[in-house]
């Protein structure tokens, strides 16, 4: 950090900690930005606000650790598809990943590592959960109700990511079950699967790393797929000592290997955006993967996806087709529909006697439970909002929502690269979002327009149409209850760096605290009653 910087930091901070104090002694807390969630998206709003001079901010954190994604997935074999050089902040290089794809432990160690090189650990509160926030249209400011107390924020900046909240399917006479029931994102390391009979639901990206890390310790296996996933080999290794010694000793090297591989992958989003069928030559490469592990006929079918590949999310495996041809291991080419006792029933019939259910049936992604607990300006909540499906500005915004942000928001996915890049980009809108509210002043906010977020959404549903992800022939956890892709981002990093450098003010209403009536002012109030906020002072509770 540069001593300018630091000075400036230094400088801010001392008067945002005394204001605080004054704060607390009124009653309760007030910050000028409260972050929800610290993974990859809290962690980096965290950073970039210090390097805007902001300190006068809290992060959220409902578990006892930072990490979110990496925190939570902890299931055995539990890695990334993007590259370890990718998949990692800009800022915040590591030239010292042990792998070209890491694993988890090693993702999670990174994020920590970050917390403590920005000193960010004063920021954090561990084990407070968000349970509501409701916007005062009066005082310009979100109430943020917690499970350890409640606080004000002019700003709150939601970075709870699509990936947060298991999902579980409804399935009939599941609670008769009487052995082990959990899901991959909260994974039960107490439990033995040593000899075990197995149950793995889902075959997404949890599931092929599970399957294969599992298989030769479980009794039995007994896989229950809906829909077959396309899976291209892994192109993993270690990374040597000698390469990480040039790494440290040249950083350009670095960044020159993360520019390579961020430069492959936006040459790929053509074929994805607007010729999925350029990826025929692709799929042959998968289906050889298939054939080289599975030789029995009947599997090998089962296994084989009927749809174009990158509808659903490419996946990366040298080791989930050697499983499935375990003699250990059965694919059951049907969901599961019923739970008899410890008999597990396919949607085919087939059945199983099994000890443990694991379920890898993804995430809430789509209705976010965050939505249902964010109360906006007309009194609705964001889920309310969103009942039609998830639209906002940039990925960021949602109107009726003033001074509310999301990192990873609506049409922010990606199904190629690396989620970094657009985490980036829209802590870039986030940076001089808070340069606009602080030339606008203390007593102001920014509500984005609902035609801008109309017309926002219009052009990306619009180019969305000719997309793999809604052409090629699949039923998608992109897409929402009514067949709307409301989760990826349909272009290049670059474009949406681009669209997310800038806040433009023409697409917000600035909002102001209502006017007081003259006449009311020069009467007696009543006691606790028409109060109005001066600058950043906070009243008893």
């Amino acid at each position: 950090m540069a001593e300018d910087e630091r000075q400036q930091e230094s400088g801010q901070g001392r008067g945002q900690g005394r204001e605080r104090e004054l704060q607390q002694g009124r009653g309760h807390e007030h910050v000028r930005v409260a972050v929800i969630g610290s993974g990859f998206g809290g962690i980096g709003a965290a950073v970039r606000l210090r390097r805007e001079g902001v300190t006068d901010f809290v992060v959220l954190e409902r578990a006892g650790a930072v990490g979110g994604t990496w925190r939570d997935n902890s299931y055995p074999g539990c890695a990334c598809d993007v590259p370890s050089h990718l998949y990692s902040f800009s800022f915040a290089p590591n030239p010292d990943w042990p792998r070209t794809f890491s694993g988890q432990e090693h993702i999670w160690e990174y994020l920590e590592q970050v917390a403590d090189t920005f000193r960010l650990r004063s920021h954090i509160r561990l084990n407070t959960e968000v349970t509501q926030l409701r916007w005062d249209a009066e005082k310009l400011w979100w109430e943020v109700e917690t499970s350890n107390g409640t606080l004000t924020a002019d700003v709150v900046v939601s970075a709870t990511g699509p990936l947060s909240d298991p999902k579980l399917p409804d399935i009939p006479g599941l609670d008769t079950f009487e052995g082990e029931v959990f899901h991959s994102a909260r994974w039960d390391h107490d439990y033995d699967l040593r000899g075990k009979r197995v149950a793995m639901i889902g075959t997404g990206a949890s599931a092929i790393q599970i399957v294969p890390a599992i298989q030769r310790e479980v009794g039995r296996l007994t896989l229950f797929q809906r829909t077959p996933p396309w899976v291209m080999p892994r192109m993993d290794r270690a990374i040597s000592k000698a390469e990480r010694w040039v790494h440290r000793q040249l950083p350009f090297t670095t960044q020159a290997r993360r520019g390579i591989l961020w430069g492959i992958r936006e040459l790929q989003v053509q074929a994805f955006t607007k010729r999925p069928n350029e990826l025929g030559a692709v799929e042959q490469i998968a289906k050889r993967n298939i054939a080289r592990a599975i030789k029995d006929p009947a599997l090998r079918a089962k296994v084989t996806p009927s749809y174009r590949i990158g509808c659903k999310r490419i996946l990366l495996s040298n080791t989930y087709y050697p499983a499935l041809a375990a003699p250990n291991v059965d694919v059951v080419a049907s969901g599961l529909s019923e739970v008899r006792g410890n008999t597990v029933v396919g949607a085919d019939g087939t059945e199983a006697e099994v000890d443990v259910i694991i379920f890898g049936t993804g995430f809430h992604v789509t209705d976010m439970p965050i939505a249902d607990r964010v109360v906006g300006a007309d009194g609705g909540t964001l889920m309310e909002s969103w009942k039609d499906g998830m639209k906002s500005l940039r990925g960021a915004t949602a109107a009726g929502f003033p001074n509310f942000m999301t990192v990873i928001g609506p049409n922010t996915g990606l199904g190629n690269s690396s989620m970094i890049l657009m985490i980036e980009s829209q802590l870039n809108y986030l940076a001089d979002y808070m340069r606009q509210l602080n030339v606008l002043g203390d007593r102001a906010a920014l509500a984005v327009r609902t035609s801008a977020v109309h017309a926002w959404n219009d052009k990306v549903q619009e180019r969305m149409k000719r997309t793999v992800w809604n052409t090629g022939g699949c039923n998608s956890w992109y897409l929402d209850e009514n067949g709307v892709n409301t989760t990826i981002w349909p272009g290049t990093t670059t474009e949406f760096r681009g669209a997310t450098r800038r806040v433009d003010l023409a697409e917000y209403e600035v909002v102001r605290p209502p006017k007081v009536d003259a006449d009311a002012v020069s009467k007696p109030r009543a006691a606790g009653k028409n109060k109005s906020r001066t600058t950043k002072k906070v009243e008893a509770a």
